[in-house]
């Protein structure tokens, strides 16, 4: 499980460049709502990650709008070298 967006906005999560992996997690920390998007490859790890630290504030965990292969997200395309 990897945190890639933390205390953020949730319409990051409508994002369709994310990983398909991609989750937003809604939990309540002091009195205020907040919004992490995360990836992991099984749903339950996010679940037993935040369970452990949030308890009963965690509030949700939704699939985000990513449409990305997450084998191919976030790696840089080749750089176009010029021949000399």
């Amino acid at each position: 499980m990897r945190i890639i967006h933390e205390d953020c906005d949730p319409t990051i999560s409508e994002d369709k460049t994310l990983p398909t992996n991609a989750f937003l997690v809604e939990y309540i920390n002091g009195e205020t709502t907040h919004y992490d998007v995360v990836i992991s490859g099984k749903k339950v790890d996010i679940f037993d990650s935040y369970w452990d630290k949030y308890k009963k504030n965690l509030i949700n965990i939704t699939q985000a709008a990513g449409t990305s292969n997450p084998k191919l997200w976030g790696s840089k395309p080749p750089e176009n070298k010029k021949k000399r």
